[in-house]
């Protein structure tokens, strides 16, 4: 009788659940108000403390701001924290969203890059604020920051809005009449290439995740963004069904890639709490761990003058 995998029993182990030592898990792809969450990172690490989760990294839309705090609420927790973030990018005319970990929040570049990110996301926030005055609703482009109150603001704020000014009777109504795909208040989002934003990840010394693939429906693009240097893809995802998991995680064997998972909460906004529902085996933080501390050893042989690490042969 073959074994179901889950996120709660790692691949490689081939006893049941109750005998994988330790039972450490972890979420490694969480949102706060620093982007379109609802929970500070303060209240992003309540949640996981009393989830009893080991590790988390939040994963914010274009910003590491957010992760000072919940590094600094983190540490006495017990909790170990790790520094990410969420790109938009495009591969095959394809929209793919890659998360970064174990990031260097102070990386000039990363930070330079990642402001004119977000100073795209406010002209996109003015373009359908627009498209809506355009159809006669008198939504403002300034509640909508006011509402959102960062430098990472997308749809969820202008669904919010629409809801809090009495235009919308919930968030789902706001996206079907508006902000949908092919409604009209509509508007694109900027995309790098996907190897522009692994290469960005891995400039700041980070590693570089294909998130959620199963909601894309690209896998064609897979081949291209492992050979653009992605070192993993996440099998694990509130909406992943466990077979969309199971086949994540055969792609994940054959081209070598670490295996992520995480809730994708964004606190109250799409409903009940999300955190919780993946829990990753911490197993897979430390093959991540060791990915990071392999690429920094060979980093620093280079910048020494070498070829690269000594041969162990």
């Amino acid at each position: 009788m073959g074994l179901a995998f889950s996120a709660s029993r790692p691949r490689s182990c081939l006893l049941p659940s109750s005998f994988c030592f330790p039972e450490m898990f972890a979420d490694l792809h969480l949102h706060s108000t620093f982007s379109d969450g609802t929970y500070s990172p303060e209240e992003v690490v309540g949640h996981a403390l009393r989830r009893g989760f080991s590790a988390l990294a939040l994963t914010d839309h274009d910003t590491v701001e957010g992760c000072a705090r919940a590094a600094a609420v983190c540490r006495p927790a017990g909790i170990e924290f790790i520094t990410g973030a969420e790109l938009t990018a495009e591969q095959g005319g394809h929209e793919i969203h890659i998360l970064g970990y174990f990031l260097d929040p102070a990386h000039s570049r990363l930070l330079t890059e990642l402001a004119k990110f977000q100073a795209v996301r406010t002209n996109r926030i003015r373009e359908m604020v627009d498209r809506l005055n355009a159809l006669g609703i008198p939504l403002k482009a300034e509640s909508v920051f006011a509402l959102a109150n960062c430098h990472s603001p997308g749809r969820p704020h202008v669904a919010r809005a629409l809801v809090q000014e009495g235009f919308c009777g919930e968030l789902d109504e706001a996206f079907d009449r508006f902000l949908k795909r092919g409604r009209p208040a509509w508007v694109s989002k900027f995309k790098i290439s996907a190897q522009e934003a692994i290469g960005l990840i891995h400039d700041a010394g980070g590693l570089a995740v294909m998130a959620h693939p199963g909601l894309n429906h690209t896998d064609e693009v897979i081949p291209d963004l492992v050979a653009a240097g992605m070192d993993g893809i996440e099998c694990f995802h509130t909406k992943h069904s466990t077979s969309m998991s199971e086949h994540y995680l055969e792609i994940a064997d054959q081209h070598r890639l670490l295996v992520t998972g995480g809730s994708d909460c964004h606190g109250t906004s799409k409903g009940r709490p999300l955190i919780g529902t993946i829990k990753l085996p911490y197993t897979h933080v430390e093959q991540m761990k060791t990915r990071v501390a392999e690429r920094a050893a060979a980093r620093g042989f280079l910048l020494a003058g070498d070829a690269g690490p000594p041969s162990t042969s």
